[in-house]
């Protein structure tokens, strides 16, 4: 196996609120084989009808971003199974540490997620796609351990920002350019090889094997009667306890952040911002219905220290900079909202707003992939909620305060 070593190791902080599952015995480290099993148990292996039952109960949704359920991804294989399973781990949001603390820490939960997805599925060939080092010889050492995982392959993903989206990882596994096809095509009907394969992120197969493990009872004992269990969030910038964390389902962000009104990032760098915590909850469809969704499941907080904007600008002119480069909206639309939030830090005032706000209109909806969508979401809901910032920079020509960079880009996790 070989592993791209795109950075150097860190290690984020992990914790727990509540009784943790995905990182059950992580408090001693890395869980290997034999204490995994004494954590969960043994692995069962479902029959398709039977994950799909499971899953359809504990209202599983992928961890990956559009926490689209499970079941119907299951429902949208065809008949005869798929042709592979997909480990998504080269979680390319600078943001999110997620994914990488599971493969560490707890790759054999992975490893179960997917050895009981392929066999409901029939499929042949398992993959695990990976970006971060360690995590990439953490799962290869897992595998090499197990006899029932021979048929595991751990590949290194290549790729930037959007290369890690599901499909565009697909096309580079596949030994094409790593771009994503387009958003009609889904990898139930064309995926590794051309052929219906089933594709999530590193979380989701966790939650898949501590499904097959430790079983569907211990799922529905904690979160909410709509989204049973727990989850990772990862927090960052101005916050007490920066790192990995898991929660229930249902928990207040205030309960992660404070009750202090200063910005907030919901979901990583296609979210959107708000003011505070406020009273939201845990909810993906509550914070969907809000204008907030959960996305990669990071919570960032600013400190008064750093220039809100200028940390805002240098994710914008990152995120145009790490496009896939085959359509208008990212070749021309992406730099050129850059440039207009580098205009309105540079106190630019109402006319560079518009000039942001009238580019973003015209990118969002209209590129070959998610990119331009959730590069506008992170712009726009930007400007609504540090309005009070535009009009300090407008009035003096910046605000004073350094930048910081509390938003880690290609030197924080991927």
């Amino acid at each position: 196996m070989t592993v791209l070593d795109h950075r150097a190791v860190t290690h984020p902080t992990v914790r727990w609120l509540g009784v943790p599952h995905l990182l059950a015995g992580t408090a001693e480290g890395p869980v290997g084989r034999d204490r995994h099993r004494e954590l969960h148990g043994p692995l069962t292996l479902p029959t398709r009808a039977e994950l799909r039952r499971d899953v359809a109960r504990a209202r599983l949704r992928g961890r990956g971003g559009a926490a689209f359920p499970v079941y119907r991804k299951l429902d949208s294989l065809p008949d005869h199974g798929a042709h592979a399973v997909v480990v998504n781990g080269s979680e390319s949001e600078p943001a999110s540490h997620k994914d990488r603390v599971l493969m560490r820490l707890a790759p054999h939960l992975v490893v179960d997620g997917a050895l009981g997805v392929a066999h409901a599925l029939g499929a042949a060939r398992v993959v695990v796609a990976v970006h971060d080092v360690e995590a990439g010889h953490a799962m290869a050492r897992a595998v090499a351990g197990r006899p029932d995982a021979a048929h595991v392959e751990v590949v290194a993903a290549e790729g930037g920002f959007v290369a890690g989206e599901a499909r565009a990882l697909l096309n580079g596994l596949s030994g094409v350019a790593p771009l994503p096809d387009g958003r009609r095509t889904l990898p139930t009907t064309r995926g590794l090889d051309a052929r219906p394969t089933f594709v999530s992120n590193a979380e989701t197969f966790a939650q898949l094997g501590l499904l097959v493990t430790d079983g569907l009872d211990r799922m529905l004992a904690t979160g909410t009667a709509e989204e049973p269990g727990t989850t990772l969030v990862t927090l960052l910038g101005s916050v007490d306890h920066p790192g990995v964390v898991e929660v229930p389902h249902g928990i207040a962000l205030a309960d992660l952040l404070g009750h202090e009104r200063t910005p907030v990032l919901v979901g990583g760098y296609h979210g959107s911002w708000v003011a505070g915590a406020g009273d939201a909850v845990l909810d993906r469809d509550a914070l969907a219905t809000a204008g907030t969704p959960w996305g990669a499941g990071v919570l960032a907080r600013l400190g008064p220290d750093t220039c809100a904007l200028g940390e805002v600008q240098r994710v914008v002119a990152w995120l145009a900079a790490r496009s896939a480069g085959q359509c208008g909206p990212c070749v021309f639309g992406l730099p050129a909202v850059a440039d207009a939030v580098a205009d309105v830090v540079r106190g630019g005032g109402p006319t560079a707003v518009t000039r942001v706000r009238t580019l973003v209109g015209l990118v969002d909806g209209r590129g070959a992939c998610a990119h331009p969508d959730g590069t506008s979401r992170f712009v726009g809901s930007a400007l609504r909620t540090l309005s009070g910032e535009v009009e300090v920079h407008a009035a003096h020509g910046g605000c004073g305060r350094p930048v910081l960079g509390q938003l880690p880009l290609d030197g924080g996790a991927r």
